[in-house]
């Protein structure tokens, strides 16, 4: 391991002996801005990677009309066949939708295009396959997850108590949380404080879009092909679907020294370079095509971290290995509190 990668993957402030009722605790700083410094200092190249990629939107343009074709062909079938609706989307369908939320991940980086209005009207482009609005809300919420990693009071990422006492120990336990996450996830939200505008004038102009296109499908291709979309939908971030591995993946840690994940998979290249965490949270304004440009241009940094290689090996064992549970996140809140001084502080007293 290089001398750069020590330095960030041994986080001296984490408490790795947490007790099983609560989350792997910190005072220290989120790494992330701490190595982005560091490598613009060591390789300032990094910076021409910063921008914008207007091929997403033509990729979503792609991806949503392949997607309207298949839930058509089904439709045409009948509900009879919703089985192979299912099918389709499981199969197919999941990979499609799960696409599309990096489209919508990247737009609320404003990483498409340079105006963030035509960034959102991709995100919402992108959120029609999913059947339910998310796009906006993802967008409101997310900027949290990035500004206040691992703060319990401010990242929706990490799981409510409540979700991790009930379902968090058991593998049956875990195997309900994983079908069921995208209602966990819209559960936590009432508990994030500050000012999150999720009800604002672009969260009900992305569900007035995704209500008539749900409408559109429902009368035009019929029941068949709307519960199509909406089980792509379903089984892009849940439903024991591999795909749902990359939440366990991108910041669960078997290691508390460290905090962020990344997955160098073949899936990635049609799940649009989302395995590269690190290297995103490093950057969140490098468009998801350049992540891997990126890890190739400061290689000290990242190629000493560890990382997972398969979303289903993941999803396997954080189900069945009773060292994983919902607790096993580093929460910082802590480094948010005046009256908690750093690691390094209170061992320099």
């Amino acid at each position: 391991m290089s001398l750069q990668a020590t330095q960030f993957t041994e986080a001296a402030g984490v408490d790795a002996a947490a007790p099983a009722e609560g989350f792997l605790k910190t005072a220290e700083p989120r790494p992330h801005a701490i190595r982005r410094r560091a490598i613009l200092a060591a390789h300032p190249q990094v910076k021409t990677l910063i921008g914008h990629d207007p091929l997403t939107f033509f990729i979503t343009l792609g991806v949503v009309g392949m997607q309207i074709a298949i839930a058509a062909a089904l439709g045409a079938l009948g509900l009879g066949y919703w089985w192979a609706a299912l099918l389709v989307a499981f199969c197919v369908g999941a990979f499609a939708n799960h696409a599309m939320f990096v489209v919508i991940h990247d737009a609320c980086h404003n990483a498409i295009f340079a105006k963030p209005m035509w960034n959102k009207w991709v995100g919402i482009l992108a959120d029609l396959p999913n059947a339910v609005p998310t796009a906006m809300g993802f967008r409101y919420y997310h900027i949290k997850h990035h500004s206040h990693l691992g703060d319990y009071d401010f990242d929706a990422d990490l799981p409510s108590h409540w979700e991790a006492k009930i379902f968090g120990r058991t593998a049956l336990g875990k195997a309900v949380w994983m079908f069921f996450f995208a209602p966990f996830q819209l559960a936590r939200l009432g508990r994030l404080r500050g000012t999150v505008p999720m009800w604002g004038r672009w969260t009900f102009i992305n569900a007035a879009c995704v209500i008539a296109f749900d409408l559109a499908v429902l009368l035009l291709l019929g029941p068949n092909a709307l519960l199509y979309l909406f089980a792509s939908f379903w089984f892009s971030i849940g439903g024991l679907h591999p795909l749902g591995a990359r939440w366990i993946q991108e910041h669960f840690t078997s290691d508390p020294s460290q905090e962020t994940f990344d997955y160098y998979g073949p899936l990635n290249k049609v799940a649009l370079n989302i395995g590269y965490h690190n290297e995103h949270h490093d950057f969140p304004d490098v468009p998801w095509r350049r992540l891997p440009e990126l890890k190739r241009m400061a290689p000290e940094f990242y190629d000493g971290l560890k990382f997972h290689r398969s979303w289903t090996g993941l999803l396997l064992k954080f189900v069945f290995d009773p060292s994983y549970t919902l607790y096993t996140r580093v929460d910082r809140s802590a480094a948010n509190r005046p009256s908690s001084p750093p690691a390094a502080a209170r061992a320099g007293r």
